[in-house]
């Protein structure tokens, strides 16, 4: 949990050079901002584009991950089916907003247009092979950056949160230009409304309720547990103001 911006790019090419192309000017736009990090341009395809394949460590590894795409499909009793999805193709690169902030990746990938998945069938409930069609189709990207805990004072709190926030809107600004942007949703609503001070309110009130949340949570577990929230410098008072907001 915390407050995040989720995005999704699109290209309307279908060639992987012009695709390429369209992230190469994305990346120089990062390196033109003053970004802590930004990662060089990768392409992979075949078994590399599986984050199954890629270590803990890998420092690919977040971006693998998140280069998944997800479908649904009817099951048995009105259900669904989540299905993992991941790319043929890869090309995209990370950067890190600032100290505190996660990784904002940036990509566009494409996708097979069937998996094989195994589903059950018959009385005997017997596990057998089924091709399924994905849907993906095109260039395709589609991404979260969680901006939050960037606001931590010892990160350098609000002025910090704020510039890796507005980072990340920057190259969404800069993807729209490009034409591939396809979606945002931003949890602070600064995609929307472009209020600096509002979206400081906004993470203040975000920390506060989180901090409640999760001090509940740790004393009804009654053990040590861990959260970035509660590694803020000022967590009990964000937790007591948390509290009186909820109880208030």
């Amino acid at each position: 949990m915390g407050l995040t911006i989720h995005y999704n790019l699109r290209a309307k090419t279908t060639s992987g050079k012009r695709a390429k192309e369209l992230l190469s000017q994305l990346r120089q736009r990062a390196l033109d901002l003053p970004f802590a990090e930004v990662g060089e341009l990768i392409e992979l395809t075949g078994p590399a584009c599986n984050h199954e394949n890629h270590g803990r460590d890998d420092p690919l590894g977040w971006l693998i991950v998140q280069a998944r795409e997800f479908i649904e499909r009817p099951a048995p009793g009105g259900l669904r089916h989540i299905y993992s999805v991941p790319p043929t193709h890869v090309i995209a690169f990370s950067t890190l907003p600032g100290h505190g902030c996660e990784e904002a990746n940036f990509g566009l990938c494409r996708y097979p247009a069937t998996i094989e998945v195994q589903t059950e069938a018959g009385p005997s409930r017997r596990r057998v092979a089924q091709k399924l069609r994905t849907g993906l189709s095109g260039w395709r990207w589609g991404s979260f950056c969680k901006t939050e805990y960037a606001s931590n004072p010892e990160c350098g709190g609000p002025e910090n949160f704020l510039r890796c926030h507005l980072l990340v809107i920057r190259m969404l600004d800069h993807a729209k230009s490009l034409g591939i942007l396809d979606h945002v949703s931003d949890e602070g609503d600064y995609w929307e409304k472009r209020d600096p001070k509002a979206l400081v309110e906004e993470v203040g009130s975000w920390n506060e309720v989180l901090a409640a949340g999760f001090g509940k949570f740790k004393d009804q577990l009654g053990y040590q547990v861990e959260a970035p929230i509660a590694e803020f410098p000022d967590f009990e008072h964000l937790e007591a103001r948390g509290q009186e907001a909820v109880h208030g």
